[in-house]
């Protein structure tokens, strides 16, 4: 089974990715793939470098680069992939009979709370930073960029998290069974 998350920044897909490795599940993300090629180019990891680089990548390799990447990396194994961005990803990896795409959610004063408890390097250190890095996501202008709203739309499941993770864990051994 290869399963696919989105969602907008601090909604709570890296404590999803980890209830799914804990299960025994390889992991990833297309994150991780624009962050090796920053280190290679000397660049510092910060959420807009991040999102120029993914364009980068994208204008060069193809819109669904990142995912290809992760496809040939976990090859027929379970897996889960963080930070699926744009609806091309979700259609290289839909190429896997098996993939399941879900949205995680969460409102935004909440996503702004754990954003600054967590501290990222490069994540926004004001609500008015995480709020224009957020809106820079949503929608894109070409294929390079990201576009969370046409990717969510394509989510086979949405999975609620504005509570704890003993909250977002009974959602998603409820979810689990079914996909």
């Amino acid at each position: 089974m290869l399963v696919g998350l989105t969602g907008r920044n601090a909604a709570g897909k890296t404590t999803v990715v980890e209830w799914f490795r804990d299960r025994g599940f390889l992991t990833g993300s297309c994150s991780d793939s624009i962050r090796t090629w920053l280190s290679e180019n000397n660049t510092e990891p910060t959420r807009e470098n991040l999102i120029n680089g993914g364009r980068e990548l994208r204008r060069r390799h193809g819109p669904g680069i990142l995912a290809e990447m992760l496809l040939e990396t976990f090859g027929d194994r379970n897996a889960i992939i963080d930070s699926i961005r744009t609806p091309d990803e979700v259609h290289a990896l839909r190429k896997r009979g098996d993939f399941v795409l879900i949205e995680v959610t969460a409102d935004p004063e909440i996503r702004w709370l754990r954003a600054k408890e967590r501290a990222r390097p490069g994540d926004p250190v004001t609500k008015e930073g995480f709020i224009e890095s957020e809106n820079l996501e949503l929608v894109s202008k070409d294929t390079s960029g990201q576009s969370l709203i046409a990717t969510s739309a394509l989510a086979d499941h949405t999975v609620e998290n504005n509570g704890d993770i003993d909250a977002l864990a009974k959602r998603l051994e409820g979810l689990f069974p079914s996909i």
